[in-house]
């Protein structure tokens, strides 16, 4: 490693506790498969005070799905042949079913269980199991979008694989990780940690923040495929080696796992085998991000440099940032490239999806806009005022025979739609949406509105219970939105969205959605 190397690393290794603080975490780097930086910091247990070293368990989350999707790839020359157990899993599905590789590649189509968990009244800290699991995903009756044709992050995708993977071979999906993965790799301490209760070397993840403290963060899911991988910082740097040393194998675990991905129409798809594509400072990179309450890490790779990059936080700090940070000064570059950026003034206001029924709100933010439509607001920067983009999306204003409509491309997920302004005049008789709304498509789930005292309240009811009732905000006619900030996943669906509809004056339906889980039609009972 140069000199200059050496103290670019150095120097953002060393500022990480700082930028991200919290009780622990833990970041290796490495280039043409050596070690550069193997650095642990904090403590795994606060409580207990177990310190948080190279060897410390930790809960990979939803970078399991990379090894998921090796386990089927070592066990199934062509994933294709497990088709028929994928339909067999989805009983009351209405119209012909995800294959395999659709579920590996995230383009199945499915509503995402998490997601649809909360719509069945599902407690935020409640115990959400094997059977749990099973009921949901049992109830699919229909799709968001017909295989193959566009993308969405479907959690359940990969659980499907890992019980249809154990099913078929009458195998532990434990004991497929060990003999497929974690033995040829070299990953010593790495398990299915599948109970998301505790960890068995004590290690904790946490929520809070400075200010407020940080606190043990209560998680009581039971998952496998989707996340449930537990690995050591030595584990993920044995997996990182693996990749380096194999790179040059035609037929090697990691290329067969970042082989390019196409849509249905033959457009690229930029996920694909439990692997994010994408570019960074100009190079392709393959990553994933992992996160739970208390848990968030991520690991990236630049096969052109040789170079990985994996961090661990066992608090809520984001590790994706502080991934790219690392791989910026391992590259010699600036993090955060000079742009000139205008207000895109034409965009602001609150929009509905006309296909999906989601809102959108595009409010003004320092050098472009703030987008509200995916789990998390995404950062546009301002092109013109009437155009602004994010690496993921272009939001642009534009004239039709019609009238004025905004366009949202998302080239990521295969998708075009368009947004319609919507009414914020107030006004409305918001007693009218009081009531109880049932969904044929959830097994008769509910969602109850109620006055409060003059303030509107809405709350979910379904197979896993009573959900809490949360202020509903408005954001204009007849639409509005519960949030849900928190849920039994990380991270929670954010908004869901309410679109009334009247006829004759008077409510008759609501459409329920957020990005996970879209399109759900509630009759009022």
């Amino acid at each position: 490693m140069s000199d200059s190397l050496f103290t670019r690393l150095e120097a953002a290794v060393s500022a990480l506790p700082a930028r991200f603080p919290g009780p622990g975490g833990a970041v290796a780097v490495l280039k043409d498969g050596e070690v550069l930086i193997r650095h642990g910091w904090g403590y795994a247990n606060v409580e207990c005070r177990i310190p948080f070293t190279p060897s410390t368990l930790f809960r990979m989350c939803s970078i399991t799905k990379q090894f998921t999707c090796g386990t089927l790839l070592d066990l199934y020359d062509d994933p294709s042949e497990l088709d028929a157990d994928v339909d067999a899993r989805l009983p009351q599905l209405d119209e012909p079913s995800p294959g395999m590789l659709h579920l590996a590649h995230n383009q199945s189509g499915l509503r995402d269980y998490w997601a649809v968990a909360m719509l069945h009244g599902a407690p935020i800290e409640g115990d959400f199991g094997d059977r749990e699991a099973r009921r949901v995903i049992e109830g699919t009756r229909t799709l968001q979008f017909q295989p193959g044709t566009s993308y969405s992050y479907v959690n359940q995708n990969f659980r499907l694989i890992s019980d249809i993977l154990q099913d078929r071979t009458e195998r532990s999906f434990a004991e497929l990780l060990q003999t497929s993965i974690f033995n040829p790799v070299g990953m010593e301490r790495a398990i299915l940690a599948a109970d998301t209760r505790a960890m068995p070397d004590g290690t904790v993840g946490y929520e809070g923040t400075v200010e407020s403290g940080f606190r043990p963060a209560v998680n009581n899911v039971i998952w496998t495929g989707d996340a449930g991988l537990g690995a050591s910082l030595d584990d993920m740097i044995a997996w990182e080696r693996f990749i380096d040393e194999t790179r040059d194998a035609a037929d090697s675990l990691y290329r067969r796992l970042t082989a390019p991905v196409t849509f249905s129409d033959g457009q690229a798809a930029p996920y694909g085998f439990g692997l994010q594509r994408s570019t960074m400072f100009g190079r392709d990179v393959t990553m994933h991000g992992g996160a739970l309450r208390g848990w968030r890490s991520h690991r990236l790779h630049v096969a052109s440099e040789r170079l990985s990059v994996v961090v661990m936080f066992n608090h809520m700090s984001a590790a994706q940032v502080a991934a790219a940070q690392i791989l910026a000064a391992a590259l010699g570059v600036p993090y955060e490239p000079d742009r000139n950026t205008q207000p895109p003034t034409a965009l602001y206001g609150t929009y509905l999806e006309q296909e999906t029924g989601l809102s959108a709100r595009i409010e003004p933010a320092p050098g472009g806009a703030t987008l509200r439509y995916l789990m998390v607001p995404e950062l546009l920067e301002g092109v013109s005022a009437a155009r602004a983009e994010a690496g993921s999306v272009v939001v642009k204003a534009q004239e039709t025979a019609e009238g004025p409509e905004v366009v949202v491309e998302r080239p990521s997920e295969n998708r075009t739609s368009i947004l319609t302004r919507c009414d914020e005049t107030p006004g409305e008789d918001i007693a009218e949406l009081a009531g109880v709304y049932r969904c044929e498509e959830l097994d008769e789930a509910e969602v109850t509105i109620t006055l409060a005292g003059g303030v509107v309240y809405g709350g979910f009811s379904g197979i896993l219970g009573d959900g809490r009732m949360e202020m509903l905000q408005r954001l204009a006619k007849d639409v509005w939105v519960l949030p849900c900030p928190r849920a039994l996943d990380h991270t929670a669906p954010g908004d869901w969205t309410l679109a009334f509809e009247r006829q004759g004056g008077s409510v008759t339906a609501v459409r329920v959605g957020c990005w996970l889980a879209r399109d759900l039609l509630y009759q009022r009972v």
